[in-house]
């Protein structure tokens, strides 16, 4: 049976998504596709953590950066979500 194609963590360079088509789930591009998802989580976690922290001190001016940022690892955070609950549904 033909599994579906994996969303990968990263766009292409024309902006658009990018899938993997394999039948090996633990090849080199799924393995750089996992380090990717680990890396943005980590990333994405440790952004919340500098951000409860600065937000109560943090000057108006600077919150624009910091949602820009937020909101950069909130999108890398849902495409991971996404392309995990599309594995899930994958029969196996």
């Amino acid at each position: 049976m033909e599994r579906p194609a994996r969303l990968l963590p990263w766009l292409g360079s024309d902006g658009k998504s990018c899938y993997l088509i394999t039948d090996d789930r633990g090849g080199p591009v799924s393995r750089m596709a996992d380090d990717t998802e680990a890396i943005q989580l980590d990333m994405g976690a440790r952004l919340l953590t500098h951000a409860d922290a600065l937000l109560p001190h943090t000057p108006h001016s600077d919150l624009r950066h910091l949602a820009e940022c937020l909101t950069a690892a909130l999108r890398d955070a849902v495409r991971i979500a996404e392309s995990r609950q599309q594995r899930l549904e994958q029969p196996d």
